[in-house]
């Protein structure tokens, strides 16, 4: 390779690698400091059995029964075992609840007996259906430690070959071989050549996945979502249902847009997350109980998550656009092939991120918490009533919490401090009220609708000073690395400047925009 990786900078974080089934081991030997390898695992066998009924109604319901077999070879220090494992919807990692097998169980899944424990808690979705083996992931691991000549260890290699099943009437089978490099003392020269080794043999980077394709293949062999409750017509939670469910279908169709690599998916990705995580912050009174919690916090993840690949993708947009625009005196140097060469890696990077999200056993989970929020959502007493008289003092506890952080930021302004945590606060509250009207507007109606019109001129200035803060530092960044590399950074500096400038233009205008947009009368609707 010409230049080093970013990704390869060591670090606590594991290298993984996947590659054809039953892939060769990577030749060590070469590698610049090696002295030995020393193996620490020679074959042991990792398996995990998911049971469930024929027609997948645990898996429709969120329920994950599984029982985890370790056979280990003679090298390692891993106890032998079996054990049965339960994970209810929307539980965490320290929720599941784990039962040992007896040594007769392990012997095979025909004769087992779920354990008491765990069968009370599946009966009821199960019905009368019997428990069946539906999956099997089986992975046969190898494990070697390299060393250099003072015995330290350099960085362990792990080699998985991965077989994936599903079991019943119409059975699947995938095999890879999987490779994880976990840095100890190597650095970056080292860990490069552990990388060309990997990739000789025909190994690429992606992350892990045995478990994870075992649930996406159970998916698609799954019944359709189960029918949505609407609740009471003319309630609040009937609309606050309702606008769940249609974000809900929207992130599933930007996720099919996303993988076809149309533009601008990722933007409404994010925008559907958002939206479905204001209406449940703003309307938390309308739903009780701890999976609401659960599910605004995977929301929150989910945009964060995104949010790398949605910012290099304004940012590029935003400087191309500007570039064109700029007096042609005012380009100085290989300025377009900079912001190209920059923007390719990093979206090269997000890019390959936001597919590991969406491919990735948390993304899976979090559809499945939300198609059973709207199947079986925990309504309140006051969802209830009708939505004329809860929605709008909900949506006004969130306006106020705007006026103070609009407030804040002003005053800032006002003291000649600069503001951009404080706006970019109001920012954020802002966006969660515009989409809070959205549930609200079906029931107010053209106040509501009104008020929302006024709200996205706020937020259309909170934005652009948001973006011009953002492409400062990036400017900031091309002008330096320019510098470093002998060119000339001058049009990075210059534009800069007219961010700047941008700036404290938003910033005069702000407090008209918000006196004009923020009137008793444009609010009197939360009020009822």
């Amino acid at each position: 390779m010409s230049t080093t990786d970013p990704a390869l900078v060591p670090s606590a974080l594991a290298l993984t690698y996947r590659g054809p089934a039953h892939t060769g081991a990577p030749r060590l030997s070469g590698v610049d400091g090696v002295h030995e390898v020393v193996p620490v695992v020679a074959a042991e066998v990792r398996e995990v059995e998911r049971l469930d009924t024929a027609d997948l109604r645990l898996f429709s319901a969120g329920i994950e029964l599984v029982v985890e077999h370790v056979v280990p070879d003679r090298a390692s220090v891993v106890p032998p075992g079996s054990v049965w494992v339960l994970r209810l919807p929307d539980a965490g990692p320290d929720d599941d609840l784990r039962v040992p097998l007896s040594g007769s169980e392990v012997e095979g899944v025909a004769d087992r007996s779920v354990p008491d424990g765990i069968d009370a808690l599946v009966r009821r979705v199960r019905g009368d259906a019997p428990l069946v083996p539906v999956g099997r992931v089986h992975v046969t691991r190898t494990v070697s430690r390299m060393r250099d000549d003072a015995g330290r260890d350099l960085a362990t290699l792990t080699r998985e070959q991965v077989d994936v099943a599903t079991l019943g009437g119409s059975a699947t089978v995938e095999s890879w071989t999987e490779a994880v490099v976990e840095p100890g003392t190597a650095g970056t020269a080292l860990l490069q050549q552990l990388d060309d080794a990997l990739r000789t043999t025909g190994l690429v980077r992606a992350p892990r996945g045995g478990y994870a394709r075992l649930t996406a293949l159970l998916a698609e062999a799954a019944p359709v979502d189960p029918p949505r409750r609407t609740g009471r017509t003319g309630s609040a939670g009937a609309l606050l249902l309702r606008y769940l469910g249609d974000q809900v279908d929207a992130l599933a169709a930007r996720e099919q847009d996303l993988r076809a690599d149309r533009p601008d998916a990722v933007h409404q990705m994010r925008i559907a997350a958002r939206r479905m995580r204001s209406a449940l912050r703003t309307y938390a009174g309308l739903l009780e109980g701890p999976r609401v919690a659960h599910v605004v916090a995977e929301l929150r993840w989910l945009g964060r998550a995104l949010a790398g690949e949605r910012d290099a993708e304004v940012q590029e947009e935003r400087l191309n656009a500007r570039l064109s625009a700029l007096e042609p005196e005012l380009l100085l140097g290989p300025v377009q092939a900079a912001v190209t060469r920059h923007f390719a890696r990093t979206r090269a990077e997000t890019g390959a991120a936001v597919l590991d999200i969406i491919d990735g056993e948390r993304y899976a989970a979090l559809q499945g918490a939300l198609r059973r929020l709207l199947a079986d959502p925990p309504l309140s007493r006051r969802a209830r009533k009708p939505a004329t008289t809860v929605l709008p003092a909900m949506v006004g506890r969130t306006a106020r919490k705007l006026e103070r952080r609009m407030e804040r930021a002003l005053a800032d302004l006002d003291a000649g401090q600069v503001a951009p945590d404080s706006l970019h606060d109001a920012r954020k509250t802002g966006k969660q009220l515009r989409y809070a009207t959205e549930v609200a507007r079906p029931s107010v109606g053209k106040d509501a609708r009104a008020f929302a019109k006024r709200l996205k001129k706020v937020s259309d200035v909170l934005g652009e000073h948001q973006d011009a803060v953002v492409s400062r530092e990036t400017l900031r960044t091309l002008g330096a690395r320019a510098g470093a590399e002998r060119d000339n950074g001058f049009t990075f500096g210059v534009l800069h400047g007219r961010d700047t400038a941008t700036m404290l233009d938003l910033e005069r205008r702000l407090p008209t925009v918000w006196e004009t947009a923020w009137t008793r009368r444009a609010r009197r609707w939360m009020r009822r």
